[in-house]
């Protein structure tokens, strides 16, 4: 099924088949979003289906990834920043709380942002947001998905 993927995030990087993957990287996969609420929001997922934490993780790969962490909230950063002038930030989240895999959020914030959340971390966003067939990703997200992998290609060179 086109959607077994999203039960296995990091097995289907490491075979090819997510299509969200933007770029691998040292330690992990760049990957957009599955919700656009905030365009551009990204995730890095660990290269490590056992990983849950960092801790799991020996020194040197906690590292990498922290580095790989960086390098996708830089890229998100650039890519937003061109899109929409109202970009404000980026917020970096290690949570793992829900799923139980080591990942990274990647959130660009917005002074568009309703004034009752936009102080406020994402995941107090109405409920509805996340389920809004409008935010969900799709081919419209192309050009921002280009531009965040874009920059990842660029920061790999600078770097």
């Amino acid at each position: 099924m086109a959607e077994d993927w999203r039960m296995d995030r990091i097995g289907s990087a490491l075979r090819g088949e997510n299509p969200t993957v933007l770029r691998r990287l040292q330690a992990g996969f760049a990957v957009i979003g599955d919700v656009q609420f905030l365009p551009g929001y990204s995730v890095l997922l660990a290269d490590d289906p056992d990983a849950e934490r960092l801790s799991d993780l020996p020194r040197a790969k906690r590292l990498s990834f922290l580095s790989d962490m960086d390098h996708l909230g830089e890229a998100v950063e650039r890519a937003s920043r061109r899109a929409d002038p109202a970009f404000r930030r980026v917020n970096l989240e290690i949570l793992g709380n829900t799923d139980g895999f080591l990942h990274a959020h990647v959130w660009p914030r917005f002074d568009w942002e309703p004034t009752d959340v936009v102080g406020s971390p994402v995941w107090l966003y109405p409920r509805d947001r996340w389920a809004d067939a409008q935010f969900a990703l799709g081919p419209r997200h192309d050009p921002l998905r280009k531009a965040i992998a874009d920059e990842l290609d660029r920061l790999s060179v600078e770097n």
